[in-house]
């Protein structure tokens, strides 16, 4: 059983260690503070924007009453208003995500498109361009020893 127990931690510990667990749990950290983000700007920029373009209605107030409160009894109330509020919320969102990932994919794409600067060919090295020389010297004056034959 021992043994079992030392299997099951070695591959455990094997398991954490991999990239792709530090990868997700990253991604989940960055994906919360990307939700705290865009929630922010849904409730914080747009959702007031929308609130005085429909004069002020707040959409959390509309509900249907079944029972009205008495005493301790609390209200009965299909709060239908809070599910709109949502379903604008959740519209929002979607379009700010929706926007944020175009605008990601057109940096992605312009990047990809961008020409490479050319390589400039590294310098050649001195005993390499005098031999170059040497060899072109000596072709220069084959050629001429044949022409004059």
């Amino acid at each position: 059983m021992d043994k079992k127990k030392k299997g099951i931690i070695a591959e455990f510990r094997e398991f954490i260690s991999r990239g792709n667990v530090v990868d997700m749990a990253v991604g989940i950290i960055m994906g919360t503070a990307f939700t705290a983000i865009v929630n922010s700007l849904v409730k914080d920029v747009f959702m007031p924007v929308i609130g005085f373009l429909i004069s002020g209605i707040n959409f959390g107030d509309l509900k249907i009453v079944m029972r009205a409160a008495s005493g301790d009894r609390p209200e009965a109330a299909i709060t239908y208003g809070a599910f709109i509020q949502n379903i604008i919320s959740f519209m929002c969102v979607a379009f700010v995500a929706f926007w944020l990932v175009k605008i990601i994919n057109m940096v992605r794409r312009k990047q990809e498109e961008a020409p490479e600067p050319e390589a400039v060919p590294p310098a050649t090295p001195e005993d390499i361009e005098l031999l170059r020389e040497i060899r072109d010297l000596l072709k220069n004056n084959i050629s001429e020893d044949k022409e004059h034959v």
